[in-house]
Order: structure tokens, then sequence, then C-alpha cells
């Protein structure tokens, strides 16, 4: 009876993967704070092995407070009006916007590793400017451009929120800006290229668990799963990719199309390898992070199809990424590098929490340590995430 049991356990948990939501794969029934994208357990964790002088995290740590994020002196820029067309051309506010989110990210990290409040205030300061301000993002990119920085925000505002015992008397309206400004923009998705709605999502995430809003989070968390089965090929999928139901992608020839003219798929290929390594990158390190908020909320997706996926789509990136020849099935024969620095954070968690090997990642992740900032939502992942048992 009890073998019995266990089997039919066992087939309702793999029938049930892809399932969003269900039972204890809903939003928590009480949200974890600090708990968008790091954990306390990972920042102390951190803020131990900094202070010790302990390598790679004392790197990582000297090469964050050296860059423009960590100035005490920086400007917000905010607009009312953030418009960014086609590869932000035009560009009103694009970059200030993504780089002040990053920065207040940055100096709540800083905050955090060395209590040293004139951080915690410049956090402050960069999202009052901006909650004071902005009311819309406008033309062809902004869905994109408001998932990028609203990617950067709830990180910084869930550790001054939760970990800064001063005064923050405009936090309401901080969460107020995200629900009204960046929540609606994102939390429908995006029929564009994976990337696109990855990263929406991860904003859509991380926004809800700052609001501690449990529809937004399921909702985000129902695209997530659809879209990363949908960008990430495994084997197991069948002859060709899973696909957005929105999208109509109906025939062989719509997929391959989509897939940037790639007819042949191999685990761990992903929607835009054959675009690109640097867009690749963007959808992987989203998968990351939204894998990550959910672990610290207690839903671990790592041991399910989207860890798969995960594991699979940086072992596949990053075997190219260090050189390896590209065969003639593949995107034509040649890529183009640039896959950025998106390794840490599903390394960690993959090879080091659930011992997977993954050899070609590690030696990436070595090579590229201490990771910095793509400019753009990933930020100092060596610091936060490299081999952290948080």
């Amino acid at each position: 009876m009890r073998r019995t049991a266990l089997l039919a356990a066992a087939a309702a948990l793999v029938a049930g993967v892809l399932a969003w939501p269900t039972g204890a794969d809903a939003a928590p029934t009480a949200f974890v704070h600090p708990g968008v994208g790091v954990s306390k357990g990972q920042l102390d964790f951190t803020r131990s092995k900094v202070n010790a002088g302990a390598q790679p995290w004392k790197g990582a740590f000297d090469r964050m407070t050296a860059s423009k994020y960590a100035d005490l002196n920086r400007t917000p820029k905010p607009r009312a009006v953030v418009e960014c067309g086609s590869y932000s051309n035009p560009n009103h506010g694009c970059t200030d916007e993504r780089e002040d989110a990053i920065a207040a990210y940055t100096h709540a990290l800083a905050w955090y590793v060395t209590r040293d409040e004139r951080h915690a205030r410049k956090a402050i300061e960069l999202m009052d400017a901006w909650s004071a301000v902005i009311r819309d993002h406008t033309n062809s990119n902004a869905p994109l451009q408001t998932g990028w920085a609203g990617s950067s925000w709830p990180k910084a505002a869930e550790i001054i929120k939760y970990t800064y015992s001063g005064n923050w008397a405009n936090s309401g309206r901080f969460a107020t800006m995200l629900r009204t400004v960046y929540l609606p923009e994102i939390i429908n998705g995006s029929n564009s290229n994976g990337n696109w709605e990855l990263s929406m999502m991860e904003a859509a995430v991380g926004i809800s668990v700052f609001l501690e809003d449990k529809a937004s989070y399921d909702k985000a968390m129902a695209k997530f799963r659809t879209r990363t089965a949908a960008y990430v090929y495994l084997a197991s999928d069948g002859d060709l990719p899973k696909t957005v139901p929105s999208q109509n992608l109906n025939t062989r020839e719509k997929i391959v199309n989509y897939w940037q003219g790639q007819g042949t798929f191999v685990t761990g290929l992903t929607q835009e390898t054959c675009r690109d390594l640097t867009h690749t990158g963007y959808g992987i390190s989203a998968v990351s992070h939204v894998a990550e908020t959910s672990r610290i909320q207690g839903q671990d997706l790592y041991g399910t199809d989207v860890g798969e996926r995960l594991r699979h789509a940086l072992g596949f990136q990053a075997k190219y990424e260090l050189g390896a020849a590209v065969p003639g099935w593949l995107c034509g024969g040649s890529l183009k590098r640039g896959l950025g620095p998106v390794t840490e954070v599903g390394h960690n968690a993959l090879a080091n929490r659930l011992g997977h090997a993954m050899t070609n990642t590690e030696t990436l992740n070595e090579r590229n340590r201490p990771a910095g900032s793509n400019n753009l939502f990933v930020a100092w992942e060596t610091l936060t995430h490299g081999d952290n048992p948080g």
C-alpha cells in the first residue's frame, strides 16, 4: 500500500511540474523579507565574508564600491515620463532610470555590509526622487524598460525597509509608484522575444513580494513558468519547443522563425541563442532571479523543470562563451558571444546547493569573477550569491 501511495505521489508530482499555481506552488501565506533575489541569511553570509577579508567576496565588494553606482555624491535624475524606443532610441531617461535603480540597490548592499548609514540614506534619496516624479513609460521599449528598472527597485527597497531602522518616510509613496506605474505595464506579459517577458516577470514577482500582493505574485509566476518552458528547450519537450499559447506559433515554420531560424533543437538551446548570447543572458538571468526569489519565499523551483532548463541553458551557452567551436547545424556555424555576468545565481543554487556537475558554467563563473553589472538589471552577484549557502 505504501509503495502504491508513493508511486501515485510521484506521478502527481511529474504531472504537476508545469502547473501553476496550486497549493504550495502559490504565493506564500506570509512573505519573507528581505526576500527579493537575496535573503537575510545570504546578506549575513556576504557581510561576514567581506568583513573577514575573504575572497572572492572582498574583491567583489571592492569592485562594487569602486563603481559609479556606489558614489555617495550621485544625483538622481528622475523624469515624469521615461520614453524608450527600440534599443533605447530615443533614450529619454532610460539609462538614468535603470542606473539610478541599480545605484539604489548598490547602496542598499553597501549599507548592509558596512552599516554606514550614508549608503542607506542615499538609497532612500534615489528611491524617493523617482517615486515623487515618475508617472509613465512610453514608446516601443516601455514594457522592457519597466521590467529592467522594476527588477532593481524592489531589491533595494526590501533591504532598506527590512534592515534599516532609520526613517524612510516615503516608503508608502514608493510602494504606490511600484503598484501604479510599474506593475500595470508588465503584469500582462509580452509576445516579444523571451527575454522581454522573463525580465518583466522578474520585476512583477519582485514588486509583488514588496507589495505583499498574492494575486499579482501568482499571475506573474504563472506567466514565468509558461515562458521559461518556451524559452529553453529540453529533449523531453518533443520534436519542437514548447510555445506560449497567445503567440499562435502553431506550425513548425513559425516556431523555427521565432527561434531565429534554428531548426535543430537540442537540450539547453534557447529561443535567442542564434540571435546573440547577450540577449540570451538576459533571459537566463531573469530565470535565475525568479527561481531565487521563489526559493526564498518557500517554493524551490530549482528541483522542477525550471531548474533543469536553467542548468542546461547555462551549460550550453557557457560552452560556446568559453570558445568552443560552433558546429554548422547551430546558428549556421556562427554565434555572437557576450553572455554577461549571469552565471553566479544559477551555479550557486544548482551546483553548490543541489550538487549538479556544471563544469562549463563553473569555468566561466570563475573566469568572470568578481561579476559586475550589465548596467541594465544585473549587479554584483559574486558578492551576493558566489558560493553562498544562505
